[in-house]
């Protein structure tokens, strides 16, 4: 007995099964965590993420913020101060106005400290906390630190961001399916021939969304932007499966077909095709696990599990649940609004020479668009977006503001350095980093102090939390934002100044870390992209039997990727760093289906012994109807969350994937198939099973020449 007609006899079992199996789903989905700082998938052995370590294990500090205080007595400042030590997950706060002793004439101190002490509209108050950057401990302090701090007050910094992130994508989300699935189904409704067939191909899709969710328990965490998206993007990728099992089934019906044997004979058909159909896209999504920025392994395993799990879905859930409502499904069938292709076909086979000639042309700027894209790496603009974020949304915007215009600090970084160092080589270290351009200050025990004041003046709550055993901690404020050219200088000239006075110091924070980011990422995007044209080249291979065809096909998609990035580089949108290789990858792996299946019907007919033209004529009208839904049904799932979503790189990655869709789709209905007429002679040679064909035409064309 085949797998379609063991399906149909079990159907009954298999959506017992399938709704069974929603319950430890939705346990595993709830209790799978979620990680929304992007910089802890650095690497483990990088210099920053080793610093990160021993400043939690030496100091017990992990996170922390700056407390921008406006218009506030230095008494006010101080309870203020206070009040926070109270919070759970307070190590260390540091009041700078109580770093100078009153003992001590304050022309004794540095310039710096005597700046800050003298500052009459604002002050800093630096809490640490004693849990990670991301961790819940941390946010929870940062959540309790705006509740005792006055309308005045202004929580900077990562642990305030990701707090303000996590807040946003909890209301967000499940605003995020509603949207998808609304406007699939109503694309669906208009597109397919039936009212309700949409309906059960949403609830065998969300079963597999809800499976794939709820094994992430396996993980233990996931990246936010793999939660935000995984769905919609599921729903998104493997609508075609559902689709396609309709179509063959109904064809079947149509044919006179009794309904148990039409459906064993589609899901039968179904299984072939998609499996082929799917592997490109798993493919695509596997490329991802191979950065070394590991959130890419984080949603590439996701999303191919999720792809994975919709594949089965279509070929177990979905047939049950169509013949559970079989009477209901005959009763709603309606016209579908796509017209016949026909005419379409000869238009683009008549005039192909003009489509190449198009090709051609857009290419040059589609490259050089694609090569000036604007990749930032700053996480709140990465939050923010290019339509910002209120006050409301994210309080930690005004607040890094209120820091830059305060007190001219875009960013801090941090040095872990031996505390055994001397004093007098610690402040040579300081007035050196300080000489620097855009360092603003820095705030050490030897840079509190200076030459002139030795370190028992220095209150022992602040000297406590500067020195842990080996090591001591200095702060180095600049006014540069985190990922420029020039933070990335500035820290490269801190850690030569560093190195000098101590080789084992570490230089850490968000600026070196990004900076870190940013060259390991760009080394991993070129490998990934050669990865998924590799991995989908060789698929085509086997799949097509063809040495031609992989080239055509993945140069048509890389066209349209191409020209889908290209409009990022003429309009300047900025893309969060993460989203040029997920599109890249994405959209290869999702959208070269398109042109498998009409270049696999135009080998068929080519086999069949129809000439170049009919052949393509044929393949380009058969195909355009399929391609058509399936790139509406991705565009609607993903560009309506792409338009409601405050989320700056949600919104660009959902946006940018929806164009992707409807790119990949008008390139493969219009280009290709004058790409297959114009290369048809290399296809034949170079295709098994097409040789003998193209040696018969050219025997005959021979005859003809010799009897004329």
């Amino acid at each position: 007995m085949r797998f379609g007609q063991k399906v149909v006899k079990n159907r009954k079992w298999i959506l017992i099964v399938a709704l069974i199996l929603l319950i430890p789903s939705v346990i595993g989905y709830l209790a799978t965590g979620v990680n929304y700082d992007m910089l802890t998938y650095l690497p483990g052995d990088m210099e920053t993420m080793e610093g990160q370590k021993l400043l939690l294990n030496d100091f017990g500090k992990g996170g922390f913020t700056i407390v921008v205080t406006e218009n506030m007595s230095k008494e006010d400042v101080s309870e203020m101060a206070e009040r926070y030590k109270k919070i759970d997950h307070v190590s260390t706060v540091l009041d700078l106005n109580k770093v100078i002793d009153p003992a001590v004439p304050r022309s004794m101190y540095p310039e710096a400290i005597q700046k800050n002490f003298d500052n009459k509209d604002a002050s800093m108050v630096v809490v640490f906390f004693d849990t990670s950057t991301s961790d819940e401990g941390s946010l929870n302090a940062i959540r309790e630190i705006r509740k005792v701090s006055s309308k005045t007050c202004y929580v900077s910094g990562m642990s305030a961001l990701v707090t303000d992130l996590k807040n946003l994508c909890e209301e967000e989300e499940p605003k995020y399916v509603v949207i998808a699935v609304a406007l699939s189904l109503a694309a669906m409704m208009l597109l397919l021939d039936s009212y309700l067939a949409p309906f059960l191909f949403l609830a065998s899709i969300g079963m597999a969304i809800i499976y794939n969710l709820g094994t992430n328990i396996v993980f233990g965490e996931i990246a936010y932007i793999t939660k935000a998206i995984a769905a919609v993007l599921q729903l998104g990728v493997t609508m075609d499966y559902s689709i396609f099992l309709w179509h063959s089934y109904i064809e079947r019906l149509d044919r006179g077909e009794k309904d148990e044997e039409a459906m064993a004979d589609a899901v039968n058909d179904t299984l072939i095709s998609v499996t082929g159909s799917s592997i490109t896209t798993i493919a695509g999504f596997l490329a991802l696990c191979f950065m070394t920025y590991t959130m890419g392994l984080d949603l590439g395993i996701v999303m191919a599990k999720g792809c994975a799990l919709g594949v089965i879905a279509s070929v177990t859930i979905l047939p049950s649940l169509l013949l559970a409502f079989r009477g209901p499904l005959k009763k709603t069938r309606h016209k579908s609004l796509i017209p016949d292709t026909t005419w379409i076909s000869r238009k683009l086979t008549s005039r192909y020479v003009v489509y190449i000639i198009i090709f051609a042309v857009l290419l040059v700027p589609a490259v050089y668009g694609y090569q000036h894209t604007n990749t930032v790496y700053d996480f709140a603009k990465i939050l923010n977006g290019s339509q910002g974020l209120s006050d409301e949304q994210a309080p930690v915007m005004k607040a890094n503001d209120k820091l830059q215009e305060d007190f001219h600090i875009g960013t801090t970084h941090m040095i872990i350095a031996n505390s055994a160092l001397a004093p007098e080589d610690g402040v040579a270290m300081s007035e050196a980093i300080e000489d620097l351009p855009g360092v603003e200050n820095v705030l050490g025990i030897d840079a509190f102090l200076g030459p002139a004041v030795p370190r028992e003046m220095l209150p022992s709550e602040i000297r406590e939390s500067l020195i842990a055993g080996d090591h001591q901690l200095i702060m180095v404020n600049c006014n540069y934002k985190v990922s420029t050219p020039e933070c990335n200088q500035q820290i490269r000239d801190i850690k030569e100044i560093v190195g000098e006075y101590d080789p084992t110091a570490k230089v850490i924070g968000e600026g070196p870390a990004t900076k870190d980011l940013i060259n390991l990422t760009a080394k991993d995007f070129r490998i990934v992209n050669f990865i998924s044209i590799g991995a989908v080249f060789l698929i085509i291979l086997f799949v097509l039997k063809s040495l031609s065809l992989p080239f055509i096909l993945v140069a048509a998609i890389e066209f349209a990727i191409y020209v889908n990035m290209g409009i990022c580089g003429y309009t300047g949108l900025e893309l969060p760093f993460i989203v040029p290789v997920c599109i890249s990858t994405i959209q290869l792996g999702s959208t070269v289906d398109y042109a498998i299946l009409t270049s696999t019907r135009y080998k068929s007919e080519r086999m069949a012994g129809k000439s170049r033209k009919e052949a393509v004529q044929i393949a380009s009208r058969t195909s355009i109807p399929s391609i058509i839904v399936s790139a509406v049904g991705f565009f609607t799932a993903t560009f309506g969350v792409g338009m409601y979503s405050d989320l700056g790189v949600i919104s660009t990655m959902c946006v940018l994937m929806a164009r992707g869709a409807i790119i990949s789709m008008l390139t493969v209905i219009l280009i290709l198939p004058s790409l297959l007429l114009a290369f048809d002679k290399i296809i034949c040679v170079s295709t098994l099973g097409l040789r003998e064909i193209y040696k018969l035409e050219s025997s005959n064309h021979t005859g003809r020449k010799e009897m004329a």
